[in-house]
């Protein structure tokens, strides 16, 4: 019908080069933010961790200067064993009412004063004039330590997407076994040229430092902008109190039990290998002690490493079906149950070393499995609870129960005799699994309901 108005212009597209296109390829505010974002859960969970393996590193020095300690005081094995027994005790006993008033208290606020703790009594420790302070010293480095890896993991999940539970979860129980080793290597050598008081010296004074690390970066606030809990009801306005649903919810979700009774079944034999290995390999391989002790660091090694790839292999299989997770608990408790039951009939030599590596591997594999169902199951104002329950049941069921029952049955059939009995725990732990597999739907939806009607 005619030209279009003179006030009509035709869009003129911008060119590479154009100011236009300069301004779309530079970074944005949002950009930034959302690296940032990205950044501060991993520097979450490196400083937990670190702090982690302080909690170990400080435990387990005392292996390390158990010959010095004997001949500086003249103490029995009793009295040793003592030294370390006090804080599994202490561990077991206050693990769940820690994590409970973490939940209530604040669980940064709780982690700070559980470090300090911790470190402050081994610089006791390294101070102490006779057993009777160590005693003491030690009790209070329980006390310190009882639920930092519960309330940890709490702190670190809260802050990750679910589908990485398994292998951070795994990682960070994992974590206990490096600690393990390097507190007991460190503190070896430390102990050999400086004297074993600088052992404990320095185990400390690496705990405060990371505390310090910890406090300045990691508080609630920033947990709160970075959380990535799905249960996470939006308050109806700025000033409302969390969510929260009662303690008592840990425990009325039979899902939740199974998820309990097969993390703490499935530890049994990987606590078994942790304290045993070593022995085995003096009886049975005629290895000197220090050689022995050398050779089983490997395997507590692959124990712990273990726990991060089969956290990590169970986040992939289960990325698009959560409930894969207990498929994967089954499968890894299942591969050692094969291995070790094998490897410890066979004749010493490379084929029962190749298998019982191999079940070492899988040993504690489906820690991470089980601990990240724990955190699906459970909403996170309770979450440091509830992995604090797991913790206890690993402890009763596994890390404690393990070692002594081996022990009783080894007075009776030999310590060969006694491994050889070992891997047939998995089968309870796999048919605990199996029931929660079954349960994990019903769970969630129950879970949905708690929710639902908790109040403000």
């Amino acid at each position: 019908m005619g030209n279009p108005p003179a006030s009509i212009s035709t869009p003129i597209e911008p060119g590479p080069g154009s100011p236009a296109d300069n301004v779309a390829a530079r970074p944005t505010a949002s950009d930034e933010r959302t690296r940032r974002r990205s950044v501060y859960p991993w520097l979450v969970f490196a400083l937990t961790f670190a702090l982690l393996l302080s909690d170990y590193m400080s435990r387990q020095v005392l292996s390390a200067v158990f010959p010095f300690l004997k001949a500086d005081w003249a103490l029995s094995d009793s009295q040793l064993a003592s030294l370390t027994s006090i804080v599994a005790l202490m561990v077991g006993l206050l693990t769940f009412p820690l994590s409970l008033l973490a939940d209530r208290w604040g669980r940064v606020r709780s982690l700070i004063l559980m470090a300090v703790i911790w470190s402050v009594a081994t610089l006791f420790c390294a101070v102490a004039a006779d057993y009777e302070q160590m005693l003491a010293a030690r009790f209070l480095v329980g006390v310190g330590e009882a639920a930092y890896g519960s309330v940890g993991i709490a702190v670190v999940l809260s802050v990750f997407a679910p589908r990485v539970h398994s292998a951070l979860s795994g990682a960070f129980m994992a974590g206990g076994s490096f600690g393990s080793v390097i507190g007991v290597s460190v503190g070896g050598v430390v102990a050999v040229h400086l004297g074993w008081r600088w052992s404990f010296a320095a185990m400390a004074v690496l705990g405060l430092i990371l505390v310090a690390l910890f406090r300045a970066v990691v508080t609630e606030r920033r947990l709160s902008a970075h959380a990535a809990d799905q249960d996470v009801a939006p308050a109806t306005r700025p000033d409302s109190p969390p969510l929260r649903v009662p303690v008592s919810t840990l425990f009325t979700n039979p899902a939740v039990w199974c998820a309990y009774l097969g993390g703490g079944l499935q530890m049994f034999t990987a606590a078994v290998l942790l304290s045993w290995t070593p022995s085995f390999f003096n009886r049975e391989y005629s290895m000197a002690p220090d050689r022995a002790g050398v050779i089983a660091s490997v395997f507590v090694l692959l124990i712990g490493t273990g726990m991060v790839v089969c956290g990590m292999i169970t986040d992939r299989v289960s990325r698009h079906n959560p409930a894969a997770k207990w498929s994967s608990a089954i499968a890894f408790c299942t591969i050692s149950l094969a291995c070790l039951g094998i490897g410890f009939h066979l004749a010493p030599g490379p084929a029962q070393l190749a298998l019982i590596g191999f079940g070492a591997f899988f040993a504690a594999g489906s820690s991470g499995p089980t601990a990240a169902m724990v955190a699906s199951l459970t909403h996170q104002s309770v979450r440091a609870s509830a992995l604090g329950s797991l913790t206890v049941a690993n402890n009763i069921l596994g890390l404690a129960t393990g070692p002594f029952v081996v022990g009783i049955l080894a007075d009776h059939l030999g310590l060969l005799g006694a491994l050889q009995l070992t891997p047939l725990v998995y089968v309870l732990a796999i048919v605990a699994l199996f029931a929660g597999r079954r349960l994990y739907a019903a769970g969630l939806e129950k879970l949905a309901r708690q929710s639902a009607a908790a109040p403000n």
